[in-house]
Order: C-alpha cells, then structure tokens, then sequence
C-alpha cells in the first residue's frame, strides 16, 4: 500500500499517522479482497483550521470535522445497502485523497475514552471505505460500512468503535 503522507501539522508525527494510515489502508483493501500494493492513498494530516476550510469548500459546511475524502471515482452504488464495485487495476492506481484533522480526532479519541492511535485507525479505514464507495447516508449503508469498519478493525486489534454499553 503507498500513503502519500503529507503533515502538515507536527503533532500527527507523535501520534503516529503515516505507520497507522499504511497499516489502516493496508488491512481495509485486503479484507475486501484488493491487493494493497497496486493502489495510491495521498493523505493530509492537518488542524481543525485547515480542515474546516476544505469542508466549507468541499462540502458547504463551515466547521471541523474529524476525516475528509476525495475518492477519484465515484464508485457509490445505486440501491442503498449494496456493496460498491470494486476498482479496476489499470492505469490509474490512485483510490482519492484523504484529510484528517488532529484537533477532532484527539478530543473524540479523549471523549470516548479511546487510545487515539486506536481512532486514528477507525478514521482511516472510515476513508478508505469511502474512497472505495461506501457510504453511511442511509440506514442499509451504515450498517454496512459499520459492519466492515468492525471487521477490519478487528484484523488489526481494534475494539469496534461502535460497540455501545448494554442497556439495563
């Protein structure tokens, strides 16, 4: 798996990202039977300001979010619930660019009581999933995109990040 990794803020090198964002990407293609060494990620590793500014760009909304992602090809399916085909090898090895914000991802990692190299991962599987047509804008998709995020994770020793507390 290649990750471009470009950091643009220096507390994404303490924590980490470039290792998390190949071992992340790596297990996401192999767990959907891809190989992993034919496919390009590029990844920005930036604050909340800078990502905030690609959200209002990119998605009209003026705020920080945790992860963004530009797949190359829109690979969305149709029909909610229905896996997305899977990229061709060919010519243009490029899956789409990724951006993280490590201001969100820490206070959420600290918010749930997650070691944030733990969320890093969850974040980078998320926008892999993405980048390859996953989404959660439907109920069928969620489930879906969850369901594989919980699996990959758990190849790499992961708790489901969605594992709620049994209610009494």
């Amino acid at each position: 798996m290649s990750v471009e990794t470009v950091i643009e803020d220096a507390r994404w090198d303490e924590a980490g990202l470039g290792s998390l964002a190949e071992r992340g990407a790596d297990a996401a293609l192999r767990h959907l039977g891809l190989d992993p060494d034919i496919w390009e990620i590029a990844l920005l590793g930036c604050d909340d300001a800078r990502i905030a500014a690609l959200n209002t760009e990119f998605r009209g909304k003026p705020a920080p979010t945790n992860v963004l992602s530009w797949p190359s090809v829109d690979r969305v399916p149709g029909s909610p619930g229905f896996r997305p085909d899977p990229p061709v090898p060919g010519n243009d090895p490029e899956l789409g660019d990724i951006a993280i914000a490590y201001d969100t991802c820490s206070r959420e990692a600290e918010d749930a009581g997650r070691p944030i190299a733990d969320h890093i991962s969850h974040l980078i599987v998320h926008a892999v999933l993405h980048l390859l047509g996953y989404d959660h804008e439907t109920p069928e998709d969620a489930e879906l995109m969850e369901g594989l995020e919980t699996a990959i994770l758990a190849s790499l020793g992961v708790p489901d990040p969605y594992e709620r507390e049994a209610r009494v």
